[in-house]
């Protein structure tokens, strides 16, 4: 049994979508194909090194990033020979659900989605933005600028391996140097580090292009990431 996992730029869902396809590695070969946001997505929210967990390098077991593939996404290929039993995108940005949507690969992943449904394999997507409503959705690690005291000596600045910490008195974090390793949350002995929880509400336009890929032959959309056990166990996709 072999699975390509696609990830793109969104933190929502994106470690529930993680223990989903670590839960499951050891009775199949799961690919990972990763867009150029959802690299620097993963590393915001500490996960990217943790993708040999699932995809060991090994073949169809490889992580292929957007950036090394180039243009013509020559590893989607493999999906025009058949080589995969199923595709599943989680979590996808409302920008890839657009693009899938209006016929639109023009990135590795939305190529991926392109040449499997032309292959008759099916899709598995996760959209972040699929329903009414109001969800909660967790946020990478910030500094509360009513907690930082701004002190000259901070630890977690002069400590950060990456310097993703910057500036003063209050410092910021660059998320595109951060790693998620959380040592600055743990420095910090005024707990002005955190991750957080913001509340976020699909657009209209959003909603309605879920409903379109709802209606697409191969397509199946998720609901959350943990909806696709059932699949997986009902589709015998073990």
């Amino acid at each position: 049994m072999k699975i390509a996992w696609c990830i793109t730029g969104a933190g929502h869902f994106l470690k529930e979508s993680y223990e989903v396809f670590r839960a499951i590695k050891k009775e199949i070969k799961i690919t990972t194909f990763i867009s150029n946001a959802g690299v620097e997505v993963l590393r915001m929210y500490g996960i990217f090194d943790k993708l040999k967990e699932i995809s060991s390098g090994d073949y169809m077991e490889e992580i292929f990033m957007e950036k090394e593939q180039g243009s013509s996404s020559p590893k989607a290929g493999r999906f025009s020979l058949k080589k995969y039993d199923a595709v599943v995108l989680s979590p996808a940005t409302s920008n890839t659900v657009a693009k899938i949507a209006y016929g639109i690969a023009d990135s590795l992943v939305t190529n991926v989605v392109s040449l499997a449904t032309k292959a008759c394999i099916p899709v598995y997507i996760v959209p972040t933005d699929g329903s009414p409503g109001k969800v909660e959705s967790e946020m990478p690690y910030s500094i509360d600028r009513d907690k930082c005291r701004g002190c000259d000596d901070c630890e977690p600045r002069d400590k950060c391996e990456r310097g993703a910490i910057y500036g003063a008195p209050i410092p910021q974090i660059d998320l595109l140097r951060c790693d998620g390793c959380a040592l600055c949350r743990e420095l910090c002995p005024y707990d002005a580090i955190n991750g957080g929880v913001v509340e976020i509400k699909a657009r209209e336009i959003d909603i309605r292009n879920v409903d379109v890929l709802r209606k697409m032959e191969g397509i199946i959309i998720l609901e959350r990431p943990e909806h696709f056990f059932f699949f997986y166990k009902k589709e015998n996709l073990c």
